[in-house]
């Protein structure tokens, strides 16, 4: 994952440094369950196949996953009417000045959120950067939703508080979270 101010992205071939920001995604992931709980978590090519079913998904409407919906929901609403600090990134941004302080993930961009001065200061002390000056703007959650991430060009989230591992929260690029016309999951025939 790199750090961007809304530049260019690196070419591909480039090996970018693995950033503690992945550490801390990685940490959100539930432990896995029953007998795969020890496996890699990638198969090897030479080994005999697995026989056992996955987990299947919960049902929609099961009403944990409907909880969950909800809870997601009222988390959303509170972000959208809240001012949230974000870094500047280093790099130059529209007009030359310095842009909002980005991670690329999987091809998605996502826009980096801090509720309050003490998460700003988890990130900075999570990246060794605790003692440099971080130079930040305060905007309201709806706006980076509905304004920075179409400006984005590309597929584009927020990470809320991303130094805090399960207390973070992504919002990702789809509809209901971003405006539909830059969802990843628009309808067929929508522009992008």
């Amino acid at each position: 994952m790199a750090d961007h101010g809304g530049g260019a992205s690196e070419p591909l071939e480039k090996k970018v440094p693995r950033s503690r920001l992945d550490d801390y995604a990685e940490m959100a992931v539930p432990p896995r369950k029953g007998p795969a709980a020890g496996r890699a978590p990638w198969p090897d090519p030479g080994a005999e196949p697995i026989s056992e079913a996955p987990e299947p998904a919960p049902a929609l409407d099961d009403p944990e996953v409907e909880a969950r919906r909800q809870r997601f929901l009222e988390v959303l609403e509170e972000f959208r009417r809240t001012p949230v600090l974000v870094p500047l990134g280093d790099g130059p941004g529209p007009d030359h000045e310095r842009g909002l302080l980005t991670a690329d993930r999987n091809g998605v961009r996502f826009i980096l959120a801090f509720s309050d001065g003490p998460a700003l200061a988890r990130y900075a002390e999570a990246r060794g950067e605790f003692h440099r000056e971080w130079v930040y703007q305060t905007i309201l959650g709806a706006r980076l939703l509905d304004v920075a991430v179409p400006a984005a060009g590309m597929p584009c989230g927020v990470a809320l508080d991303c130094a805090d591992g399960p207390d973070g929260v992504v919002f990702p690029p789809v509809r209901g979270v971003v405006p539909d016309e830059v969802a990843v999951d628009r309808e067929e025939g929508t522009a992008a």
